[in-house]
């Protein structure tokens, strides 16, 4: 009996362990990257947080039925949790995460906060406005006009498919 319980303190020990840290961000854009050489394609890599609503928006707008297509065409999507609260931080942070953020000049962005890579590593774009502001999850006009400039700047999308993009992103007034 006490050799059962002792198995089974193992096994849950073991699960809780293996499940309790996330994967290391190095490892995340290291993948990201490789798989960029072979597709030839480039890295959005997006900084986010669970308790953060425009991260979340963010992500519903990047995997939108109509956008997700277009970003995948282009794009090795990659996310990585930083600036977790509380039982979150073990949850979901991923370990070296903001020490990844602050490389890409995002220390004092906010979140979310991303940056466009080629498949070397090499920074393309971030989210930083013409003023060094983050536009985070562009919403307004201005914002997903900037947006859609960097992704032209950075992808092969048309001018109907950066439409396409600007028009699912840009917040509409009631």
């Amino acid at each position: 009996m006490k050799l059962r319980k002792l198995i089974t303190a193992l096994f849950i020990g073991l699960f809780f362990s293996l499940h309790a840290q996330q994967e290391d961000a190095n490892k995340i854009l290291e993948k990201s990257l490789s798989q960029a050489k072979k597709e030839n394609k480039n890295v959005l890599l997006i900084f986010h947080a669970s308790w953060c609503g425009w991260c979340k928006k963010m992500e519903k707008n990047l995997n939108s039925d109509a956008v997700k297509p277009l970003i995948d065409k282009n794009y090795i999507t990659a996310y990585v949790s930083v600036q977790e609260r509380g039982e979150n931080i073990k949850k979901y942070e991923n370990p070296n995460g903001q020490d990844l953020m602050n490389k890409y000049q995002g220390k004092e962005a906010g979140l979310p906060f991303w940056v466009m890579l080629d498949a070397k590593g090499s920074v393309l774009d971030n989210s930083f406005d013409k003023n060094k502001e983050n536009i985070g999850c562009p919403a307004s006009p201005e914002e997903v006009a900037e947006f859609k400039e960097k992704l032209q700047k950075t992808s092969s999308l048309t001018a109907s498919q950066l439409q396409t993009v600007y028009d699912n992103f840009v917040q509409k007034k009631s």
